[in-house]
């Protein structure tokens, strides 16, 4: 391996195919960050959306394919509910070992690797996709999907390392924001295949995604850099595990998160089955799945940079609050039979989702750094040290909160699979919802904002 100064660039022919490690990177010192710092973070932080963006979509590939899947696949809502589940499940499995992996072997090495590693679900897909095939194999290909989704993980952990804590909310969200977008654009990608070559050609989806994860790969390998800083720390995760912080975070990214992936996958089918008679075809439901999630995602890197200046919880409990309006409009919607106004509750729990994913990420940091501000002023530790296991930590976090948020991805395709079994509609699935968003909303109340609480710089 070739170790680097900050900003050098290889110069030999053969340089660019080594991996190359910064030496010295000292993001809290402005003058260092003015002079070269900034420039290479942005480097490292374009080549890792990308990655993360056409990890999101392979991860979220079946949310599209189902609605390819007609009367000749012989799969009923519920089994389509199931497919989309499976990878979220797996995804959220995955992104702990995701985080590790860049401390173990380095961002650009594992983004290298975790980038080709989505050829396997994507040519598995490709090559089962047509009538008579099992569910089982479905199943197994659609699962296999979620390996998308710890890209997440290991981009976000790897990007807050190169970052200042003032600048973190903006490039988290940024970072993840432009990873988020890979939900809406697959499904734009399945829309043109349903409106040009029609729903018998489920497999031009996947095939369009071959080149472009080549191409990410290989952005990787030559414009990226590794870390030495980011070392694998097991004790991390334990010292985390015990951090009740984490665990007040990770709920509310089940709220934030989880709702944004788990809608993004199902809310094709829920228009297809609870409006029958406006979406009777795939192509139509196609239209307007992509919006929401689209919203979603350009409002990610808002969320980040309004905790940035006004404090990741104050945004992020107005979230709730207005989740839980958005979601008692969508029950009335649902009760009324009102597809408009049904789209424009939803899309605004997409939106309402995608800041709240930025807001509660700004929150991430912001724990350690308090945490080491405190270690410094004690007395009885060294500034350096003290940034270094703030980062450490922070890095932890974040795949614990990505982990458990992912998770609610999960519980809420479930959540509508039981509604509209049992009652015929999503009612019973938006009552929860708002059950969810009003105890995230006294949560962070009361741990971050009211009167008393202890209150952490950034929050």
């Amino acid at each position: 391996m070739t170790s680097t100064a900050v900003g050098s660039e290889p110069t030999t022919a053969t340089a660019p195919v080594r991996a190359r490690t910064l030496t010295d990177w000292r993001p809290e010192d402005e003058d260092f960050w003015a002079e070269a710092g900034a420039r290479v973070a942005r480097r490292n932080l374009i080549y890792s959306v990308l990655s993360e963006h056409i990890g999101f979509s392979v991860w979220s590939l079946w949310s599209v394919l189902v609605l390819f899947l007609g009367p000749e696949y012989h799969i009923d809502p519920a089994g389509k509910f199931t497919l989309t589940a499976l990878p979220t499940a797996l995804g959220a499995a995955l992104r702990l070992p995701y985080t590790y992996a860049v401390a173990r072997f380095g961002g650009r090495n594992w983004t290298v690797f975790s980038a080709s590693l989505l050829l396997v679900p994507t040519v598995l897909a490709g090559l089962v996709l047509e009538p008579g095939v099992s569910y089982g194999t479905l199943l197994a290909v659609a699962c296999v999907a979620g390996v998308g989704g710890g890209n997440f993980a290991s981009s976000m952990a790897n990007i807050n390392a190169f970052y200042p804590q003032r600048l973190k909310g903006w490039a988290l969200g940024m970072n993840a924001g432009g990873g988020n977008l890979g939900v809406p654009v697959v499904q734009l990608v399945g829309l043109a295949v349903l409106a040009t070559a029609g729903a018998a050609h489920p497999r031009l989806v996947p095939l369009v995604y071959l080149p472009l994860i080549v191409l990410a790969a290989l952005g990787a390998a030559l414009r990226m850099d590794n870390l030495p800083s980011l070392r694998n720390d097991r004790r991390a995760l334990r010292e985390v595990v015990r951090e009740p912080h984490s665990w007040v975070i990770s709920l509310l990214y089940i709220g934030t998160f989880g709702s944004f992936i788990g809608f993004g996958f199902a809310f094709g089918q829920v228009l297809q089955v609870q409006f029958q008679q406006q979406f009777d075809t795939p192509v139509k439901a196609a239209y307007l799945t992509f919006l929401g999630p689209l919203l979603g995602s350009l409002a990610r890197p808002v969320g980040g940079r309004l905790a940035d200046r006004y404090g990741g919880a104050r945004i992020t409990v107005l979230t709730f609050l207005l989740m839980a309006l958005g979601t008692v409009t969508v029950l009335v919607a649902s009760g009324a039979g009102s597809l408009p106004l049904f789209l424009a509750g939803f899309v605004a729990l997409f939106a309402l989702s995608g800041l709240g994913n930025g807001s509660t990420y700004k929150m991430i940091p912001a724990v350690f750094h308090a945490r080491a501000r405190a270690a410094v002023a004690d007395g009885g530790t060294d500034p350096a040290t003290a940034e270094q296991d703030a980062r450490r930590r922070a890095s932890a976090l974040i795949g614990l909160a990505g982990a458990v948020g992912a998770f609610g991805g999960v519980l809420v395709n479930f959540a509508f699979r039981q509604s509209f079994l049992t009652v015929g509609n999503g009612n019973a699935a938006y009552w929860a919802f708002l059950a969810v968003y009003a105890l995230c909303s006294l949560v962070t109340w009361a741990v971050y904002l009211r009167p008393g609480a202890g209150r952490i710089t950034g929050m």
